[in-house]
């Protein structure tokens, strides 16, 4: 959606490439040690930026419809690289339903502080949230045809911003393919349709994406054959979501894979070859 808005007004998108060490290392440097560890690839990121670009677009989403929050990094991350990199020129979007701030205000203030006319904007906003629904109904589609797979079905809990980063959730996906696993995302699903099965689990869960999360794992519980939650140190949200979770849902294998900086591969790929021999084991004597 952020890059089909840009484009609409006419801009050159720069994107910073796939996560690498040195990025990582980068953001290390750049942030206190209690940040998560995707808070520190997302400072990694911005320093990279840093003199390719005219702006860095680092948006704020802090609270969503009826009172859904984000975590406090979505709340502070603007002001965090404000104060981390002053000599960066940000622009922003700011999406606070509670103080007004609704996603339709935040692109159109964006737009204007861009100098680009209303009716651009307008139309802009409107073609980057269709390009946004498409995307998304193509991606429900093909993970819905993966469901008649004959493969073990394993059901990724996790962030879009870990498990789609190429240091951080790809050797995962690779390690579960490798074994001949079907991989299914719950993070693909209608947020909104998602966020009210999570009621199932929890009426009380405070974080829009771990309902979102929440939501994905009720969505998919008689299709799938087990579930890895992944989740980066030390995440907070993620910490009591994951425990509230393994104490309610039953009957399906769970494992929870924690990546800090230090994380190996080999570790990993240990870990996964034991789970998905437990669930095709589990499989056999189902039978």
């Amino acid at each position: 959606m952020w890059r089909s808005f840009f484009e609409e007004l006419g801009l050159n998108v720069v994107v910073s490439p796939n996560t690498n060490k040195a990025i990582l290392d980068a953001g290390i440097n750049a942030s206190i040690d209690e940040s998560c560890t995707s808070a520190k690839v997302y400072m990694g990121h911005v320093e990279w930026l840093i003199g390719k670009c005219d702006y860095i677009f680092v948006p704020r989403i802090a609270i969503y419809e009826n009172g859904d929050a984000t975590c406090t990094k979505f709340y502070g991350i603007y002001d965090i690289v404000r104060a981390t990199f002053p000599q960066a020129k940000l622009i922003h979007i700011n999406i606070d339903y509670e103080d007004g701030q609704t996603e339709w205000n935040a692109y159109k203030k964006l737009g204007d502080e861009l100098g680009a006319k209303p009716a651009a904007v307008k139309q802009a906003y409107k073609n980057a949230a269709a390009a946004l629904k498409n995307y998304e109904l193509e991606l429900q589609a093909a993970q819905h045809a993966l469901l008649q797979s004959p493969k073990l079905k394993v059901l990724i809990v996790a962030h879009p911003y870990n498990i789609y980063d190429a240091l951080i959730g790809e050797p995962i996906v690779r390690a579960l393919e490798s074994l001949n696993a079907a991989v299914l995302y719950a993070d693909i699903p209608d947020i909104a349709h998602m966020c009210e099965k999570s009621k199932t689990i929890s009426r009380t869960m405070y974080w829009r994406y771990n309902k979102h999360l929440t939501g994905s794992i009720v969505h998919y519980s008689d299709k799938i054959d087990g579930i890895i939650f992944m989740t980066t140190f030390p995440c907070g949200p993620d910490s009591l979501a994951i425990e509230l979770i393994q104490r309610k849902v039953k009957d399906i294998p769970m494992t929870n894979l924690v990546i800090d900086s230090n994380f190996g591969e080999a570790g990993l790929h240990t870990r996964i070859e034991s789970f998905i021999d437990i669930l095709e084991a589990k499989k056999e004597t189902s039978k």
